[in-house]
């Protein structure tokens, strides 16, 4: 019980359930609660429970790249809508803010739906900049050449080609084991 206290998520989920139970004395934070995904597919226990039944590090990369994605569009539409709806030219509904985030995150902007003042528009430039970098993250999880995960004993080089023999950061001779018979 102790432990379980000291972990800062489990002191994230009370000031959420708080904001939850209080809306009208503490903002209303629940749309965190999409942070949970993200942590939950981060853990190292998802990944050697249920993640790695294939062993694929592609599929691992993948997923970790279009989860953070996913989780990024929830929380921000979240925080669009808690904070800026019915605002002039604002959201107005959850779909409207889900809307104006996805046309920020991919950079359109079509402009029908904008955030007001100086705060809204760092909101804008903060939702662009991230979703670049999100969809970044993708494509080179998705493109990139793929490397099986095997520490070097000399320099811990994480990752190497699939067939490699040596590690490419110091030379030292790897024995990668494989499925293979």
């Amino acid at each position: 019980m102790t432990r379980w206290l000291t972990r800062p998520s489990t002191w994230l989920d009370i000031l959420i359930l708080l904001t939850l139970l209080f809306p009208a004395w503490l903002a209303n934070l629940g749309f965190l609660r999409a942070l949970r995904l993200w942590t939950l597919v981060n853990s190292e226990v998802f990944w050697d429970t249920v993640g790695r039944r294939y062993d694929e590090t592609r599929v691992e990369e993948v997923t970790r790249a279009v989860v953070a994605l996913v989780t990024f569009v929830f929380v921000i539409t979240g925080f669009v809508y808690t904070y800026f709806r019915g605002t002039e030219g604002g959201p107005q509904t959850y779909v409207d803010s889900l809307y104006f985030t996805v046309t920020s995150l991919t950079t359109t902007g079509y402009g029908d739906i904008t955030l007001p003042g100086t705060a809204g528009q760092l909101v804008s430039i903060a939702i662009m900049v991230s979703g670049i970098t999100l969809f970044v993250r993708l494509a080179q999880a998705l493109f990139r050449p793929n490397k099986v995960r095997f520490r070097c004993p000399t320099c811990a080089l994480l990752r190497h080609d699939p067939d490699a023999v040596h590690c490419k950061a110091c030379g030292e001779t790897l024995n990668i084991p494989n499925d293979e018979p």
